[in-house]
Parts: C-alpha cells; structure tokens; sequence
C-alpha cells in the first residue's frame, strides 16, 4: 500500500508532486524557479560536487538532497499532507505515515533475531537488541552510569538536575518522566487497568500487579528476622519490619503523631487540612486517599472484586471476605 494515496487530493498531496509542482514550492520557500540559474549553475559546479548543497534558510540544517529538504520544511511550515484513512492523523511524511498505519494493522515487521519479539518501527529494535547485547552508548556526564538509549539517559540526568518538568494538572505533583505521571493520575480517576486474573483484584501499574500475583503463587521469600512474617518482595518487608522499631522517624507537626512511613504521614495531615485530593469522576465526592475512592467507585460500577472460594459469594472489599469466611464457613485465612 502507498501512504501517499491516502493524503489530500488537488494538487495538496505533495508525494504525487511533479516537477513543476516540486519547482513551484521551492519558489514559495525561497528555493529556484524554473529558468532561474542558481548559484553552482553560475560557477559552474554541479550538485553533485558538493556533498550537502541544500541548506534549510530557517535552521540551518543541510541536507545531500533537494528531496530530503523539501520533506524537512514542512516540519517548519506545520504541513502535514499524509492523511490515515483510518484515524484522520496527519503526518509530514509518508514515512511516518507508513509507520503510525501499523498501530492499526498490527504489522510488526521488525523482529529480533533472539528471542524472536517483534517491533513497528526499526528504532525500537535496535534499543531492544541491546538488552541482549549489553550495549550501553549513552553515558552520563555527571557519573559515567551509562544507559542503552537516549531516552534513559535524559530521564536518569533529571536525577542529578533535580527536573521534574511532567506536573499533575489535578494536585500539581510534579514528575521526572511522563509514564510515572500517567501512573500517578490513576489515583485521581480510579483508573486501574491492570486486573489480576485470579482474583479480579486491579492496580494502577503492571508492577504492582506482579508483586500481587506472587501473593497467589505463594511466594514468600522474605521472612522478616524479627517476628518470621514472609512477604513476597523485599521493599515489603522493609516496610513491615518499621513496625518494630520504637522510633517513628516522620512525626506530625500538628499533633505530634509519628510514623514509620513518610506516605501515611502525608494521609494523616489530610486530617488537619482537610484536603481531599482524590475526586470521584460520577459523583464528586472527595477522599483523603486514592484507596478510599477505589473502594467508593464500586458503588457506582457495582464491582465486587472480592470472592469467597467456598460459596462464590463475592464483595467490594477483602475484610468483607474475610470475615465472611471466618463466620459462614468457619475458616480463616
């Protein structure tokens, strides 16, 4: 399929230009008219002698190809010919055009020779492969760590920089890379799309659930030292093993009241403040904490995410099932 075929018609779809047409845009962007001599006609030297004679007048840029700088101007100009006759998107060339139309067909014609995962475009394979290979081409400045794309090297420098330019527009927390943002905006909705097939229960990130699903799976690796509790990750049992020390290290300059995690710090001053950040999208009703709304939408959607292995019976909140079991069945879990 040709992505030019799909862009305007009469003369704006610029990948069926001919060659007056392509003369008549040089005209309009400070380019050579026909008849016009140009400057290597003059001296006698073709374009061929120079290996990038074609310089864009707004940025400088050069390019080997008249072509190439004809397709560069439309980035300054805002043209975008090449229309998607599935979604409408726009795109100032074919190339990109070519490549957004796989999110519709699912074409993945880049596939890595090594575990065999496939790609849209060649650039996310070839970051890919270095997972394989160990390359690391883009080190830091600051302290030499080094990262396989560029990407992950801009988001680790906001470490030493302090930057965190990705703000949430609803409490106005601010973010070192737009995937935490969008994560974080998930406790303002209530969004969570990754559910967990065994139980229904849902989260906010694909992480999250993994560290749940361990929990089915039974795999309690980490026994706390103190009081042989296991938990299935090790940041949980840094923080259960808080529960035993005697000092609470983030204490309320309100009350006075102290705890072991700086989180549950922050929710208890919502107490004194009576700030209630997370909103719900049906009713308005405002929570101190995004669990709260989680557990309030299901009035709305009718969700009951929590069931009893016996009985069937199902509810919107694990102590809800708890108890359930506890008293019908006489079981605990």
């Amino acid at each position: 399929m040709d992505p030019g075929a799909h862009g305007p018609k009469a003369g704006a779809n610029r990948g069926d230009a001919g060659a007056g047409d392509v003369q008549e845009e040089l005209t309009e962007t400070g380019g050579t008219s026909p008849g016009q001599e140009t400057e290597q006609e003059r001296d006698g030297s073709s374009g061929t002698s120079r290996s990038r004679p074609n310089t864009c007048e707004a940025c400088g840029k050069s390019f080997s190809l008249r072509s190439n700088l004809l397709t560069h101007r439309r980035s300054h100009l805002g043209e975008r010919p090449y229309a998607c006759p599935e979604c409408g998107r726009c795109f100032g060339q074919s190339s990109h055009l070519l490549t957004h139309q796989r999110l519709h067909t699912g074409e993945r014609p880049y596939r890595c020779r090594d575990c065999g995962r496939s790609f849209n475009v060649n650039s996310d394979l070839v970051k890919h492969r270095r997972t394989h290979t160990g390359e690391r081409p883009y080190p830091c400045p600051e302290c030499g760590r080094r990262f396989g794309s560029s990407s992950n090297l801009t988001r680790h420098q906001r470490l030493h920089t302090g930057e965190r330019p990705y703000r949430c527009p609803d409490c106005g927390e601010s973010f070192r890379d737009c995937p935490s943002l969008t994560i974080h905006r998930r406790a303002h909705t209530g969004e969570r799309p990754y559910p967990c097939p065994a139980c229904g229960k849902a989260f906010t990130d694909s992480s999250l659930l993994a560290k749940h699903q361990r929990t089915h799976r039974a795999e309690k690796s980490f026994a706390c030292p103190d009081c042989g509790k296991s938990f299935s990750t090790s940041s949980y049992l840094l923080r259960h093993r808080r529960t035993h020390l005697p000092e609470k290290p983030y204490r309320c300059g309100e009350c006075g009241r102290g705890y072991s995690q700086f989180a549950h710090l922050t929710t208890h001053q919502r107490v004194h403040t009576g700030e209630r950040p997370y909103v719900c999208p049906d009713c308005r009703k405002s929570f101190t904490t995004s669990s709260a709304l989680t557990k309030h939408k299901r009035v709305h959607t009718g969700e009951r995410p929590y069931v009893c292995p016996d009985c069937g019976k199902s509810f919107t909140q694990s102590s809800n099932v708890i108890t359930h079991w506890r008293l019908r069945h006489g079981k605990s879990l």
